[in-house]
């Protein structure tokens, strides 16, 4: 079974088209953005010339379904509010190139997925969350982005195309084709990697609530300043850690909210993103507990008030023995002695999937290891490799 190169990547040159930006490759394409919506609408017209059903659910997630039961292949569509041209579009597009060449060979049947919100306009991985249930539709509704709107008026940009509840029953198994992400393959000159396991996220907001004042009249001794709250937090944290986490755990504080947001005036609200990250959930739940208590401190400290948002989050997920082998032997035909297995520590659609199907991943390199950026790029040579893989592993597991 082999893929069609140009036709590939003449498809995914053309989704980069909704929403260019910046320099070089760069993408803004966030979930239910005017960009998005008309990638979704030229995506499911390539779909339909591919010979699949178009089905959409009340999340916006897009599938590709074919006849009788099928392996489940595909991504995400949607960007970062400043995002590169592969992250999750490769793997859409990959999964829609196989679909094509087994139809063309016969046979096995694949079905392609774009998964709705995964970059977490919203939340974490959103519409997959829903689709595995572990999200209800009311519960992703009340999730809000940034700029205070709600996810229930976003997806409503979109309700024309939806065709209804898509059952996980059409399907054996998912497989998800990815940029890495980062520098490892790259770095090593190795041409794709083979996941064993995605780690484990947990994700919310934090808010200081102290007292706005004038910046000019107020002394420093007896203001309650909402961001220095937020400073004496971020500083303490890493030493709070120290004991806790391992090289491989991340935390980030990636988004900062100020109340009024304004040069002469002292801020009495900030609200922020607290992300973590690692493949152990007791770690995960240990780091929970030490980010509650220093933010506590912080408040008690500064006589302000700290409230905790939603708890977002997924837990460590190993991958599909059988379809994960399927993968390296692909990997080992294709390119012998070229590729790797290793984990993601990156958060994919297959962690939400797993509840519901067996899954594997498999990564291409990133150059640089750069992503969630205009520069983000990987070889077009590696692009078709990897989705060449893609296509060896469905050809001889025979879409389970």
């Amino acid at each position: 079974m082999n893929i069609d190169p140009d036709r590939f990547l003449a498809d995914l040159h053309a989704l980069r088209r909704f929403g260019a930006a910046g320099v070089g490759k760069g993408v803004v394409r966030p979930a239910y953005s005017e960009p998005d919506i008309e990638a979704r609408r030229w995506l499911a017209g390539r779909m339909e010339e591919a010979g699949l059903r178009v089905e959409v659910d009340e999340m916006g997630n897009m599938f590709g379904i074919a006849p009788g039961r099928s392996l489940l292949l595909g991504s995400h569509s949607d960007s970062q509010p400043q995002g590169g041209w592969l992250d999750g579009a490769l793997g859409v597009i990959a999964a829609l190139e196989v679909a094509r060449a087994a139809v063309e060979a016969g046979g096995p049947a694949v079905s392609v997925v774009s998964f709705q919100d995964e970059e977490g306009r919203f939340g974490v991985t959103t519409g997959s969350a829903v689709w595995a249930g572990h999200l209800t539709l009311g519960e992703a509704d009340a999730l809000e982005d940034h700029a205070g709107v709600p996810l229930a008026d976003a997806r409503a940009r979109m309700v024309d195309m939806v065709t209804g509840p898509v059952s996980a029953e059409h399907f054996t198994g998912f497989v998800e084709l990815h940029i890495e992400q980062g520098p490892n393959l790259d770095n090593a000159g190795e041409k794709v990697g083979v996941v064993t396991d995605i780690v484990g996220i947990r994700d919310m907001k934090i808010t200081f609530d102290g007292q706005q004042n004038h910046a000019g009249t107020t002394p420093m001794a007896v203001r309650r300043d909402a961001f220095q709250a937020v400073s004496a937090f971020n500083s303490a944290l890493n030493e709070r850690l120290r004991n806790v986490v391992t090289p491989r755990t991340v935390w980030t504080i990636g988004h900062v909210s100020l109340t009024p947001n304004a040069s002469s005036i002292v801020p009495g609200r900030a609200v922020f993103s607290m992300q973590w990250r690692d493949a152990d959930s007791d770690r995960l739940h240990r780091m929970e507990k030490i980010i509650r208590e220093l933010a506590d401190e912080v408040a008690s400290e500064r006589g302000m008030e700290v409230s905790f948002g939603q708890m977002l989050g997924l837990e460590p997920v190993a991958m599909d023995a059988q379809l994960r082998d399927a993968l390296c032997a692909a990997a080992e035909d294709e390119v012998p002695g070229q590729w790797r297995r290793m984990p993601s520590g990156a958060l994919h659609d297959a962690t939400n999937v797993s509840k519901l199907l067996p899954v594997a991943m498999l990564f291409a390199p990133s150059i640089n290891g750069i992503s969630h950026a205009f520069e983000e790029d990987t070889a077009e040579d590696d692009l078709v490799t990897a989705t060449q893989v893609l296509a060896r592993a469905v050809a001889a597991s025979g879409a389970r």
